[in-house]
């Protein structure tokens, strides 16, 4: 399991109004504590931009606490303009925004899909100039992946022998925000010649979490991941008991959320 943070940066993927109710609500102690349960419950590694002062600063105060390094996915944007499929990347600009990675303290870079799939060519079946990217990466002292939204990235990643260690990928038994069926999507999966970190397994909160959890948990590698983000410390407990549960195929000890027309099932 990994540590999602679009839900403490403020990307809900749900309406404007929930973006602007987690950015005012979100604070660095906030995202501590809900870190804090993760970590102290052996996740240890967190994904996500950063360069965020809530999410750099939190993963200081975590770290403090727990007396536990944590490990670091950055998926930093490296620009891309018009003139970038044929000259390549501003490799100057690359270099700025790596070091900035290597000093917040990023184990793994992932360049985002804003960078990834922008450069995923289907004529000729490679991701152009990345191989320039992951060595920049690789010579900076990362270990270097690919954060994608296209089942293609991975693929061409894969047969063109790109210097990559594992990928991010969106996946979800709803198929939100997926460019193919979702069944398409977990045979990319099952085939990747790497590990898949897969992200979104609740759909921004559009599937519940016993149904979404359970559903990666059981169509997933034993080297892939699960990336889960949540918005209280209370979360954080329940989507890694329910994970445990799923995994270890026992019943979960999370309690039932409960209302009134429930009344005549309950004892």
């Amino acid at each position: 399991m990994i540590i999602g943070t679009n839900w403490f940066l403020g990307f809900s993927h749900y309406t404007v109004a929930k973006d602007e109710f987690i950015k005012e609500h979100m604070d660095r102690k906030r995202v501590a504590d809900i870190m804090e349960v993760f970590v102290r419950a052996g996740v240890d590694t967190v994904m996500g931009l950063i360069q965020m002062p809530v999410l750099h600063e939190a993963v200081q105060e975590v770290q403090d606490r727990t007396g536990r390094k944590l490990i670091v996915i950055s998926t930093p944007f490296f620009p891309v303009t018009p003139e970038t499929p044929a000259r390549g990347f501003d490799l100057d600009l690359v270099a700025r925004v790596l070091e900035q990675e290597k000093s917040l303290g990023a184990t793994f870079c992932f360049p985002h899909q804003m960078s990834t799939d922008s450069l995923v060519d289907r004529c000729t079946r490679e991701i152009r100039h990345m191989a320039q990217a992951t060595k920049m990466i690789r010579d900076c002292g990362m270990i270097p992946g690919l954060s994608t939204h296209m089942p293609e990235s991975i693929l061409y990643a894969d047969q063109t022998g790109l210097d990559v260690e594992s990928y991010i990928s969106l996946y979800n038994s709803m198929g939100f925000l997926m460019q193919m069926e979702v069944d398409w999507i977990s045979r990319m999966i099952q085939n990747a010649k790497k590990p898949v970190m897969t992200i979104k397994p609740l759909a921004a909160g559009h599937l519940r979490p016993y149904q979404g959890l359970t559903f990666v948990w059981n169509t997933i590698r034993d080297q892939d991941m699960v990336t889960v983000g949540t918005v209280t410390p209370r979360e954080a407990e329940e989507c890694i008991e329910l994970s445990l549960s799923i995994l270890e195929r026992r019943h979960g000890r999370t309690e039932l959320q409960e209302t009134r027309s429930k009344a005549s099932v309950k004892g």
